[in-house]
C-alpha cells in the first residue's frame, strides 16, 4: 500500500485532526478505582508514527529510560504533555517527537486522531497518527529515550497477536492489553492505543 492509499484509509477511519480533544475518554471504564471520578486530567499528545520500509509499513516506538519518574523503562510513543506554546495537540505531538527523536515536523504528515486515552498518571492523551518520511533521520535523546525501534503494522493489525492479561494492582485484579513482539513487551497505555487503532481500522 503506497503512502497516499494508506493516508486515505486512515483518514476514513480516524477522527479528523480538528476534532475536539474533550471527547469522552476511550478507556474510562478501566480507570474506575484508579483515579477519582471527575479528576482533572492534564492534556497530552503522542505521535503514532508510521513509516514505509522495504519490508512494509512500520510503527515507530520508543523505550523510555529507567530513571524517568513516570512509566520508566516502558515502551511508548514519542509524546508528552501539551505546553502553553502548542497551537493544538498536533503541534504538541510534533514538538515532543522532535525533542525525543529529532524528527523534524516537516517530515511528518498528520492524517487523523485516535480517541482520547486516560492514564493513571492523570493525563488525557490524544494520539496523533502521522506518516513519517522514510528518509527522516531519528536521533533519540538519551535523557528520555533508551531505544527507538519499529514494529510492523501488519503485526499490530493481526488480532492473533493481541493478548488480554491480568495482574494485581492497588489491591484488585485488573485486565490490560498487551503485545509480545520478540523480546519486547508492549502493554498499558501504548497497547491500549494500538487496540483503538485496531478498532478504528475495523480489524477487531
Amino acid at each position: 500500500m503506497d503512502t497516499d492509499a494508506l493516508a486515505e484509509r486512515l483518514r476514513a477511519a480516524l477522527r479528523p485532526l480538528e476534532a475536539p480533544t474533550t471527547a469522552e475518554i476511550w478507556n474510562h471504564h478501566e480507570l474506575q478505582g484508579l483515579i477519582p471520578d471527575g479528576a482533572l486530567l492534564r492534556p497530552a499528545a503522542v505521535l503514532v508514527g508510521l513509516v514505509q520500509r522495504p519490508s512494509g509499513w512500520q510503527i515507530v516506538l520508543t523505550r523510555r529510560t529507567e530513571h524517568l519518574p513516570q512509566h520508566a523503562g516502558q515502551i511508548s510513543f514519542p509524546g508528552g504533555r501539551i505546553e502553553a506554546g502548542d497551537r493544538d495537540v498536533v503541534a504538541g505531538a510534533l514538538r515532543e517527537s522532535f525533542e525525543e527523536l529529532a524528527i523534524m515536523p516537516a517530515h511528518v504528515r498528520p492524517v487523523g486522531l485516535l480517541d482520547v486515552y486516560g492514564t493513571i498518571s492523570y493525563y488525557a492523551v490524544t494520539p496523533v497518527v502521522g506518516i513519517i518520511d522514510a528518509h527522516a533521520p531519528m536521533a533519540p535523546d538519551p535523557r528520555e529515550v533508551a531505544e527507538v525501534f519499529e514494529v510492523p503494522l501488519t503485526f499490530v493489525l493481526d488480532p492473533a497477536n493481541l493478548k488480554r492479561e491480568e495482574r494485581v494492582f492497588r489491591g484488585r485484579v485488573r485486565g490490560y492489553y498487551a503485545f509480545a513482539y520478540g523480546e519486547r513487551y508492549i502493554w498499558g497505555a501504548t497497547a491500549g492505543m494500538l487496540v483503538n487503532l485496531l478498532e478504528r481500522l475495523r480489524c477487531l
